[in-house]
């Protein structure tokens, strides 16, 4: 039987081959340029209003997820998060969401989802984001099991090429996990949920205790500061359970987790499914030193893809989105949620008002 999914704990061409090729370049980020101002300009004039609440995609601790469609254009449909302002004053998650914000809003990649816009209110905070229907990665293992060595690799190539994206920007993820990763219409896979990420700079270091137990890495543990690395170790974690079926370290309880985690990877048995590429892959992102992890050298997750187990992937493909992915759900149109699970309408009382001004920002 598998489990529930986690709760995090929240306490603690080398050189440019002719002109041709760089004219080719420079149009392609003119053309980049020019859809991301149209975007930024149509999404600056639209208001709470102008959407319709469809159903829920999701409910967490301190949001609930909407998927919402434009009232002027029912083709075009978005996810709503609304996050309950007095809430994250009572459990003083201020800088977390503003941080939140700042780093979602920064970062463009087609392996992470978008933030195009956030409201706010007297009772809520609301971040308007790009929907992705073909539901979470989480599910569909949940119903297989476990993925072969293709599947697993497109996966795990999407994450890194997201990470790629944050790393270069001084960012640390530091919640990945099945659960945090989304599939769009065509399968491809996206990084969500920014709870936890920190922009910390590059080479600098950070002390918050977080993340979800099975993934985080020993550093974490014994609070000697942590980095990207951190996201190095959390990603062999990943291809482990996606290839297994469940994490490599896992106790009754988090401490019990953690004193696993802290023996080693050299001490769990892997299984036979498992291949020797695969598992070479995994003990070398899963070093207990750090600065030994493959990811963490100079070379970044240059090294990660250079890896045997990726010899023969197609990253520029990936990155074209002209690769095909292992496995397309069925979305029958901008308002499908059937890749989702039903949830009750919001029945709660809505929440006091807070009006203090910490969110100013949004």
């Amino acid at each position: 039987m598998r489990r529930k999914p986690r709760t995090p704990l929240r306490s603690f061409k080398q050189l440019i081959g002719g002109l041709e090729e760089a004219n080719n370049k420079q149009s392609d980020d003119d053309e980049v340029k020019a859809k991301r101002l149209a975007e930024a300009d149509f999404f600056s004039s639209v208001m709470l209003d102008d959407f319709n609440v469809v159903c829920t995609l999701g409910v967490g601790g301190f949001s609930r997820v909407e998927l919402v469609q434009l009232k002027s254009d029912a083709g075009r449909s978005f996810a709503l998060k609304v996050l309950k302002k007095s809430h994250i004053v009572d459990t003083r998650q201020q800088e977390h969401i503003l941080s939140e914000r700042r780093i979602m809003m920064d970062v463009h990649s087609r392996f992470i989802i978008r933030l195009y816009r956030t409201f706010r209110d007297a009772k809520y905070l609301y971040m308007l984001l790009e929907v992705c229907l073909g539901g979470e990665l989480w599910t569909l293992l949940r119903d297989r099991g476990s993925f072969d060595d293709g599947t697993t690799r497109f996966y795990t190539a999407c994450v890194i090429e997201a990470l790629a994206e944050l790393h270069c920007k001084g960012i640390i993820y530091r919640d990945l996990k099945p659960e945090n990763i989304i599939l769009d219409h065509r399968g491809y896979a996206k990084l969500v949920d920014f709870g936890f990420a920190k922009k910390v700079g590059l080479g600098k270091k950070t002390w918050t205790f977080c993340g979800t137990p099975e993934y985080v890495a020993p550093e974490i543990i014994l609070n000697k500061g942590h980095d990207s690395s951190a996201d190095c170790w959390s990603l062999g974690i990943l291809v482990f359970e996606l290839l297994s079926g469940s994490p490599p370290f896992s106790g009754s309880d988090p401490m019990k987790t953690y004193n696993i985690i802290l023996r080693g990877i050299d001490m769990v048995e892997f299984p036979k499914k498992i291949t020797k590429s695969a598992a070479n892959l995994i003990k070398r992102l899963c070093r207990d030193n750090p600065s030994e992890r493959l990811g963490n050298q100079k070379n970044g997750v240059k090294d990660i893809q250079k890896h045997k187990w990726f010899e023969g992937f197609n990253w520029d493909g990936l990155r074209q989105g002209t690769m095909d992915s292992p496995f397309t759900p069925r979305v029958d149109g901008p308002l499908d949620n059937s890749n989702f699970d039903d949830f009750p309408v919001d029945a709660e009382e809505p929440p006091p008002d807070e009006e203090s001004g910490w969110d100013q920002e949004f």
